[in-house]
């Protein structure tokens, strides 16, 4: 847990409630605040599995996955590519789209080249490729003159290259899945009306966590669907969560769209997938003594 991502906070605190729960399973737990010298320090710990804890790069792209094949550790979650994959949005949407799940148009621009002038027609929203906890994320409304002008910051943190998604509006909705089935949906309803931002997910009065969410048979079974399919198309093995936009509003689209799937979910307090298996009946310590066993190499 930790590392040294922007998400380092959300890591500690993910790491911690973890470890708390797999001590009251009977589980011995070591906690490690991931630093430079991890290899060695696992090296030396021997443990039996890690469970991985980490959000953000580094913790969740491919690297500490690869340091812990080489180091023959059984570790949770996706393996080595899967990681890689699913953290770069714009390749995990390319593979999901030629997987024949939905996803929104965009396209790859350099910040500076985004901040001069509008890369799509607004609605869009500019993402960094490769970030979680939507640090970055920058929403561009409809009708907008300008372009975002925070793209030209001398602090921007977030990488050069940044993808400008076509905007979808609708309903907020999310869905997990832990080995190859599917839990129950969530619907996220956002307390000030706004969009599922940092402070939402991570708050105690951020977000409301609706499930099952209220949504027509055939729509609820589509989500389900179309999250299993994106766990088995990027090769994600554990834990994953697929977030989705659908358009159901009176001059909507009515269209469906994956955004991009988590192949380490938050295990905070307001996390969502905890949230998902408290409501199919396993608890927090079941859960994760779940990934805990599931833990392998090779993933």
């Amino acid at each position: 847990m930790g590392g040294w991502s922007s998400e380092r906070p959300v890591s500690l605190n993910s790491g911690n409630g973890c470890a708390d729960a797999l001590e009251q399973a009977g589980y011995r737990v070591t906690r490690v605040d991931v630093q430079r010298d991890i290899a060695e320090v696992l090296a030396k710990l021997k443990p039996d599995v890690a469970l991985n804890a980490l959000h953000g790069p580094f913790g969740e792209d491919g690297s500490i996955q690869g340091v812990l094949e080489i180091l023959g550790i059984p570790y949770t979650h996706s393996g080595v590519l899967a990681s890689a994959l699913a953290m770069n949005k714009a390749r995990a949407k390319d593979v999901m789209k030629a997987a024949g799940i939905p996803v929104a148009e965009s396209l790859l621009v350099h910040r500076l080249e985004a901040a001069r002038a509008h890369p799509m027609e607004p609605p869009y929203v500019v993402k960094p490729v490769a970030e979680g906890s939507s640090f970055g994320v920058l929403i561009v409304r409809e009708g907008a003159i300008n372009p975002p002008q925070q793209l030209f910051a001398d602090d921007w943190a977030y990488g050069e290259t940044v993808m400008v998604e076509r905007y979808v509006g609708g309903r907020e909705l999310t869905c997990g899945v832990k080995g190859d089935e599917a839990f129950d949906i969530i619907e996220l309803v956002m307390a000030d009306g706004g969009w599922y931002d940092y402070d939402s997910k991570y708050s105690d009065h951020g977000a409301r966590h609706v499930i099952p969410a209220p949504l027509s048979p055939n729509i609820y079974q589509s989500i389900q669907n179309l999250a299993v399919r994106a766990h088995r198309a990027l090769g994600c093995r554990g834990i994953s969560r697929a977030d989705f936009r659908y358009d159901d509003r009176p001059d909507g689209t009515g269209e469906l769209v994956c955004l991009e799937v988590n192949t380490q979910p938050g295990m905070t307090a307001t996390s969502l997938v905890p949230d998902m298996a408290r409501h199919a009946g396993m608890d927090f310590p079941a859960l994760v003594s779940w990934m805990v066993e599931d833990a392998s190499c090779g993933r």
